[in-house]
Order: C-alpha cells, then structure tokens, then sequence
C-alpha cells in the first residue's frame, strides 16, 4: 500500500510540474486597451496595458495616423489607426502573433 501512495504522490508532483512549465512557455495575452480623450487638436487615443498607458495616437490634418509610443523617440505616421495601434503594442515588446 506504501508502494502505491508514493506513486500517487510522484503523479501528483509530476503533473503540478507540468502545469508549472505550461505557465511559463504559454503566458497569458496582454490585456491591451484602447480609450480617447478630447484633445486641444481633437481626438486623443490612448493605448493601455491594464493600468500602464503604452503610448497614444492621433489623426492630422493630412488624414494619417501619428503613433506616439512612450517608450520611443520616432513618431510615425500610418494610413489607418489599426497601424498606429499596433506599432506602439509592438514597440513595448507586447505584440503576441497567433500561430494557430
């Protein structure tokens, strides 16, 4: 009876550790954001991650979209706000492509 508690337990640890490794190889999508603001200009889209605001973007007098990430000095402009969005998610490293 000892014999098989200890191969339970030893089950047990092994599928704990499995699920441990999924955790980590599998993290969980960032939970992105995406609200305005009246802005002096006009619009103000703000890109979040949870709490922590990645960067905004704006539409200028031209019609292209201007990405501002925060953690970036460049300044690019796109033709549409899908663009300007993913560009500030992909500069703060948070870009997640589904392979499925």
């Amino acid at each position: 009876m000892i014999v098989q508690e200890e191969f339970d337990n030893q089950a047990l640890a092994q599928s704990e550790f499995e699920g441990y490794v999924d955790q980590l190889t599998d993290p969980a999508p960032p939970e992105i954001e995406i609200d305005s603001i009246n802005d002096d200009f006009g619009e103000l889209y703000r890109v979040w991650n949870g709490s922590q605001l990645l960067g905004t973007f704006y539409q200028n007098l031209e019609g292209k979209w201007i990405a501002q990430p925060f953690n970036g000095d460049e300044r690019p402009c796109f033709d549409t706000p899908l663009q300007a969005q993913l560009i500030i998610i992909a500069v703060n490293g948070l870009l997640v492509a589904d392979v499925a």
